[in-house]
């Protein structure tokens, strides 16, 4: 089996907006971490957790993705590149969560990269 996607999430112009057409048009419950600036969509049964989040000005687009578990997000940068990606994000720490990474694949579809802690 190979790599699982572990979360999914949007980025929106305006966080509230965003958070509540969502929540209203699927019944999801987003708690949201104010300090952060993003909403944690709650999994339910049988689905997969994800969040929405607002999109700075000139940071970049919104844009929706799902990321994928890794064992080491270096290594999975390089190997897009190495298959026509280009990284957007580095591998970054969340502290006490763990760590992201994306990139968009050669069609320019944004993609993330997760590891745990």
């Amino acid at each position: 089996m190979g790599t699982p996607v572990v979360h999914f999430e949007i980025a929106v112009k305006n966080g509230a907006k965003g958070r509540e057409f969502y929540s209203k048009l699927f019944d999801w419950e987003i708690k949201v971490d104010e300090k952060m600036g993003y909403g944690s969509v709650d999994a339910g049964e049988g689905g997969i957790g994800g969040g929405i989040m607002q999109t700075e000005e000139g940071q970049f687009p919104p844009y929706v993705t799902f990321y994928v578990e890794v064992d080491d997000i270096q290594t999975y940068l390089d190997k897009a590149e190495a298959h026509g990606g280009k990284t957007t994000f580095p591998p970054t720490e969340i502290p006490g969560v763990g760590w992201i990474g994306m990139f968009l694949d050669p069609d320019g579809s944004r993609i993330g990269l997760w590891k745990k802690p």
